[in-house]
């Protein structure tokens, strides 16, 4: 998820939920574009690359690859392990027109054959005990080669296939077509994990009935809610969903401002905590409030009053619940 979940909402959200939540995050796409990139590169983007590939809350990170050369990709891959990468995922589900337009992304779900010669040469170019996944969409204009694809996946030495259940035309339009991810896991040898629309507990549950597996993928679903992936836990094992309220939030808001300062140049700053305030309001009613006093700002130190000020009135216990 480009431009939402860097390595500043990683640390945020992990702290949340932790390894017991969170088996394991997946990076940012890292475009590969012909040349072996340099190490400042990866760390820029995988910063936990010196931290064991883990979060600071001890979530393992995957970096993940975008391109469309399998000997570049192979490449970058192999110094991606030289750097302590525990894995590597490569994307073929992206459908930004912009990277498609470079063939890269879903656009790559036209040629199968492109796609094992891709995950072969990386898997060759990565050791035995690192493992090699794949991120794909149904298709691009249609579904009829999702099982082709992902059994070209499989062919070319994917452990794992995350499958977003929509194609690149239907992008991110409701409903996700979860049954299809059943079908093409039974053409697979290898697991798959079901993606896509995946908002609640419910949601949750339902997906992996219609799917037919127990793994998930939560993308937007996990930043609009951050208790999802802890109250899913929860629900596996028969007990209440544990409360994750708006206070219980303040302290990670906060948090996530100052990664934020600490990461992000300045003018972009509000931006990147308006765009998760506009997810939050989906499941936090109060979240509106701190979106609507923020919406208008785009100084540094005035968001940073209004953030970090809320947070200590939520734990004076000045503030309403909601």
């Amino acid at each position: 998820m480009e431009g939402l979940l860097d390595a500043t909402l990683r640390d945020t959200l992990t702290r949340l939920d932790g390894p017991a939540g969170l088996d394991r995050c997946v990076s940012e796409f890292i475009r590969v574009t012909g040349t072996l990139l340099p190490p400042k590169a990866f760390l820029r983007i995988v910063p936990e690359l010196a931290q064991g590939s883990r979060t600071p809350a001890g979530v393992t990170v995957r970096p993940q690859l975008l391109g469309s050369d399998p000997a570049c990709l192979a490449e970058n891959a192999a110094r991606l392990i030289e750097l302590g990468a525990e894995g590597i995922d490569l994307n073929f589900g992206c459908p930004a027109k912009v990277v498609n337009r470079h063939g890269g992304g879903a656009m790559l779900l036209r040629e199968p054959e492109r796609l094992r010669a891709i995950v072969a040469a990386v898997r060759r170019a990565v050791p035995a005990d690192r493992p090699v996944s794949a991120k794909m969409r149904l298709g691009y204009d249609d579904d009829r080669d999702a099982e082709a694809c992902a059994q070209a996946l499989a062919d070319g030495g994917a452990a794992e296939i995350v499958i977003h259940a929509r194609t690149r035309a239907q992008g991110y339009r409701p409903p996700a077509w979860w049954t299809r991810v059943a079908e093409v896991r039974a053409a697979v040898a290898v697991p798959v994990v079901a993606n896509g629309e995946i908002w609640t507990v419910d949601d949750a549950l339902r997906c992996r009935a219609e799917a037919g597996g127990l793994d998930l993928m939560l993308g937007r679903g996990l930043v609009a809610d951050p208790g999802l992936a802890r109250a899913l836990r929860a629900a596996e094992a028969g007990l209440p969903a544990p409360a994750l309220g708006w206070d219980a939030l303040q302290p990670q808001i906060a948090h996530f401002w100052q990664c934020v300062n600490a990461r992000i140049e300045a003018r972009h700053r509000a931006g990147r905590l308006k765009q998760w305030l506009n997810y939050l309001r989906r499941v936090h009613p109060a979240a509106q409030g701190l979106y609507d006093a923020v919406r208008t700002l785009n100084d540094p130190a005035a968001v940073a009053a209004r953030v970090l000020g809320e947070a200590a009135q939520r734990r004076s216990g000045s503030g309403a619940s909601a």
